[in-house]
């Protein structure tokens, strides 16, 4: 890598690097990967058809520019007719590290906001019955809003509280995050064993029961307690 990437020249402009933005303030968090835990919750992971025991926990990938900020409008997604909404605490990482032990972990965290996975229902499960990797379902355009970030620093690090969302109005899902199956200090530490986190890094930290379809005109409004809110349309 050149020692200076600032005067480096590049063939192709990619544009401004996927950011959020920061309650309370004029600077932005940089993203850089997201990372997203399944089945974090035991009644979401009886609802989709598993056993809640405590096994592993596993993750997936969504790309850094299918961040939505909150507030947004838009479009439904394509090559599907089952799209669900997943209310989750998003973990920001301000410090990277390997192999980072529980009891460390909470240090490497910047700050929390409220996101949304959103999920292709029917491309994952058409991926699953045919034995294959079902990255589609989840990795897709605008399927990753979130909201503005909180620093620890000032929320400090939310253990319990309610997570809940509204679909027009409606309470579809609800739960509190001391339901967490692995708390976050445990997702960090098993994650960090498996790649170095990086600084800029995003962790979907799992989603209780009552997901279900959203269709063109849903108004989604999502809430953390001590965190904050989110709310995002579709077209």
């Amino acid at each position: 890598m050149p020692d200076d990437v600032r005067n480096v020249k590049y063939v192709i402009d990619l544009g401004p690097r996927p950011s959020l933005p920061v309650a309370g303030s004029d600077a932005r968090f940089p993203v850089g990967r997201i990372y997203c835990v399944g089945r974090n919750y035991a009644e979401h992971a009886r609802e989709m058809g598993h056993d809640p025991d405590r096994e592993p926990p596993f993750f997936f990938m969504k790309p850094a520019n299918s961040i939505v900020e909150d507030g947004s409008a838009i479009g439904y997604p394509v090559k599907t007719k089952d799209v669900h909404h997943e209310i989750e605490m998003v973990v920001a990482i301000g410090k990277g590290g390997k192999d980072i032990p529980v009891e460390k972990a909470l240090e490497h965290v910047w700050g929390y906001g409220v996101g949304l996975d959103m999920t292709r229902r029917d491309v994952q499960g058409e991926a699953k019955k045919m034995g294959r990797p079902w990255e589609m379902g989840k990795s897709f355009d605008e399927s990753a809003p979130c909201s503005a970030l909180r620093p620890a620093a000032t929320i400090g690090h939310p253990a319990k509280g309610a997570i809940r969302l509204k679909v027009n109005g409606e309470l579809k899902q609800q739960g509190d995050l001391s339901q967490q199956i692995w708390n976050v200090q445990e997702q960090i530490a098993y994650l960090s064993g498996m790649v170095t986190l990086q600084p800029g890094d995003l962790i979907y930290t799992g989603t209780p029961a009552g997901v279900g379809p959203v269709k063109p005109g849903d108004r989604l409004e999502g809430h953390v307690d001590g965190v904050g809110d989110l709310t995002i349309s579709y077209r």
